[in-house]
């Protein structure tokens, strides 16, 4: 199984993640596809840096290849009382400085721009799934309704770039389990945002983390550490949190800040390795059912997939009596294992489930992309013990692809596996 262990001691951002994670291997590529997917004026810029000495990547967004103005290197200096955080910009404000007042995007209009965005269906529900748990915390600080929330600097084209290059950054790193450090948040003196002074840890971060039931601490620093776009990616990347699992370590990815204080080194550290044993543990739920519409199972199965599944499938039964009948089996790991059993239970007709422990081998997996007459075509590339096994475009791209040039489908398909020739190595 394919780990990674996030290291959060310094805090985390999203700028932060998405360099750390481009740093262990993610594909920049495949990132900028999702980027310019929600708008193609965006795009994720990478430079190699230091903070304390240790070299580090830093990732920045551009808008119409300029970079956007809280990205704009040259301000690498200590904190001040006026000055906290990691200067980044991404989180509803609170790490903005200038007090000016930024854009804003009601939360509705941000999911209706992700819901449009031509993405790989799992990377848009995670940035579906971070921006909604942004849209909570702040209704829970402000005392508003969710679908009130207008999000300040945090709903701009660049913080939206920030949170689907992270999410594009994971799937291209094909993460199968991921393990989240306790997360050092900050305190001190107040900082600037949108809604005038912001305690720290400020009422967003500690929402967003205690629905996650992450663990924290304050840490070193008497400035912000962790901005609530950085918690909120956290708690949606997250199977877990705690130590460093046991693991034969593959690569260190190391994302920089945009500010170098004196406290701590401003960096977020990604680990990813295999686990020591290659088959890993995981649950199988079945039950047979034999009285749901039949035009019912396919969003009940992007449900139990949405809800943490690894896989969900039907299998054609013949029940007592000579009823015709499925069997549906879902494969999940322990973590998500609670979410599965509630669509099961509340979204068929099932009564009860049968649950046993199965060992899974997988392949390392990870994505990039190829480019078929000017439509990019997601490809994933399958890996055992360092040889490429499998090199697959993914059949949606393909879909989309070969609707956007009004070809056949198998005629594209052709093209993207005839372009992805020499991913095979």
């Amino acid at each position: 199984m394919k780990v990674a262990w996030i290291d959060c001691s310094a805090g985390a951002s999203g700028d932060m993640l998405l360099g750390a994670l481009l740093d262990a291997g993610a594909d920049l590529a495949y990132v900028n596809a999702a980027v310019a997917a929600v708008d193609p004026s965006l795009s994720v810029q990478v430079s190699r840096t230091a903070r304390h000495q240790i070299a580090a990547l830093k990732a920045s967004v551009e808008v119409d290849g300029e970079l956007h103005p809280e990205n704009v290197p040259g301000e690498v200096a200590a904190p001040t009382a006026d000055d906290h955080g990691h200067g980044h910009g991404h989180g509803h404000g609170h790490e903005s400085h200038d007090h000016s007042h930024g854009p804003t995007r009601p939360w509705s209009e941000v999911r209706r721009i992700l819901e449009a965005a031509e993405l790989e269906s799992v990377v848009r529900e995670r940035a579906l799934d971070t921006f909604g748990r942004l849209a909570r915390a702040e209704a829970n600080a402000h005392g508003v309704d969710v679908e009130g929330v207008h999000f300040h600097e945090v709903g701009a084209l660049d913080a939206i770039a920030d949170i689907v290059g992270v999410a594009a950054a994971s799937v291209s790193l094909g993460l199968e389990r991921v393990v989240v450090s306790t997360i050092a948040l900050g305190g001190g003196t107040q900082v600037r945002g949108q809604h005038g002074g912001i305690p720290i840890p400020g009422p967003a971060v500690l929402h967003l983390v205690a629905e996650a039931d992450a663990p924290v601490i304050g840490g070193t620093a008497p400035y912000e550490m962790t901005t609530p776009t950085g918690a909120a990616l956290l708690a949606t990347l997250a199977d877990e949190f705690g130590m460093m699992p046991p693991m034969r370590v593959g690569r260190t990815g190391v994302g920089a800040g945009g500010r170098d204080p004196i406290e701590v080194p401003n960096l977020l550290r990604v680990i990813v390795g295999e686990t020591t044993e290659r088959a890993a543990t995981q649950l199988v739920y079945e039950t047979n059912i034999d009285d749901l519409d039949p035009r019912l199972w396919p969003p009940v199965l992007q449900r139990l997939l949405e809800a943490g599944a690894a896989d969900a499938w039907l299998t054609p039964i013949l029940m007592k009596k000579g009823r015709p009948a499925h069997t549906l089996s879902v494969l999940v790991s322990s973590t998500n294992a609670d979410a599965v059993r509630r669509v099961v239970l509340t979204e068929t007709t099932a009564i009860g489930l049968r649950e046993y422990d199965i060992r899974k081998h997988a392949a390392d997996r990870e994505f990039t992309s190829v480019e078929v007459d000017g439509q990019r075509i997601s490809i994933k590339i399958a890996r055992y013990d360092g040889q490429v096994v499998n090199v697959q475009p993914e059949y949606e791209d393909v879909v989309t692809a070969a609707a956007e040039l009004k070809r056949p489908v198998k005629t594209v398909m052709a093209k993207a596996v005839a372009a992805a020739e020499n991913l095979w190595g």
